[in-house]
C-alpha cells in the first residue's frame, strides 16, 4: 500500500471493504462495521459510467461517511500548536477546507472497490476514547493493518485518526501542513489545500 492510499483510506477503507464475522463486537466496532456494510451495498450496487452517476453515488456515501468521522478533532489535531495561533474564523475555514480536501481524495478512489475484505481483530476502551484494529485482504491475498481511532462526542463514538500500516493520517497532515506555515503562512496553507480540494 503506497503511502497516498494509506492516508486516504480513512475513507474508502471504511466504503470501499466488505465486512466478516468476528468475535470483537464492542460499540466502536459496531459503528464502523455499520458504516462498512451500508458502503459496501452502495458501491455494489453503483454506476459509476458518468459523472452524474458518480456524484449520486459519492452523495450517498457522504451520508454515511460523516456521521461517523470528527472532521473538526481531525482538523484540529492535523494543524498542531498552529491550531491556537489561528483565530475563530480561520479555524473554521480551515475544518471546512480540511473536510473538502478529504473528501475530494476519497471521492477519487471510488474506483478501487474490488471485493476487498476486512477482519475486526481488537478493540480496546479507555473511557471516552476507544481504538479498533483491523486487517485489510486484497484480492491478491495480501494484508495490511488499518487501525481506527476514536472517541465519544455526545455519546457516540466518532473517529478522529486512521493509522494505515502504522502511518497516522493526522501526523502526517500535521508535518505537511507545518512545513508550508513555517515557510509561508497559515493563509497559504489554506490557498494550497482549496487548490488540491477543486
Amino acid at each position: 500500500m503506497n503511502v497516498k492510499a494509506g492516508f486516504f483510506s480513512m475513507v474508502s477503507l471504511l466504503v470501499l471493504v466488505c465486512s466478516h464475522q468476528t468475535s470483537y463486537a464492542g460499540e466502536p466496532t459496531e459503528a464502523i462495521r455499520g458504516a462498512v456494510n451500508q458502503g459496501v451495498e452502495i458501491l455494489q450496487n453503483a454506476k459509476l459510467d458518468s459523472q452524474k452517476q458518480r456524484t449520486q453515488v459519492i452523495d450517498q456515501l457522504r451520508q454515511i461517511v460523516y456521521p461517523l468521522f470528527d472532521f473538526n478533532e481531525m482538523a484540529k489535531r492535523s494543524l498542531g500548536a498552529n491550531w491556537r495561533r489561528a483565530n475563530p474564523q480561520q479555524q473554521k475555514e480551515f475544518v471546512l477546507t480540511f473536510t473538502a480536501l478529504l473528501e475530494k481524495t476519497y471521492a477519487d478512489q471510488i474506483d478501487l472497490y474490488n471485493g476487498h475484505k476486512v477482519l475486526y481483530t481488537g478493540e480496546s476502551i479507555d473511557g471516552d476514547y476507544a481504538q479498533v484494529d483491523s486487517r485489510i485482504i486484497d484480492k491478491d491475498g495480501q494484508t495490511y493493518s488499518v487501525v481506527y481511532r476514536l472517541h465519544k462526542v455526545d455519546g457516540k463514538w466518532k473517529i478522529y485518526d486512521v493509522i494505515a500500516e502504522n502511518i497516522s493520517l493526522v501526523n502526517n497532515y500535521r508535518s505537511q501542513f507545518n512545513r508550508v506555515i513555517a515557510r509561508s503562512s497559515f493563509d497559504e496553507l489554506l490557498k494550497t489545500m482549496k487548490e488540491k480540494a477543486n
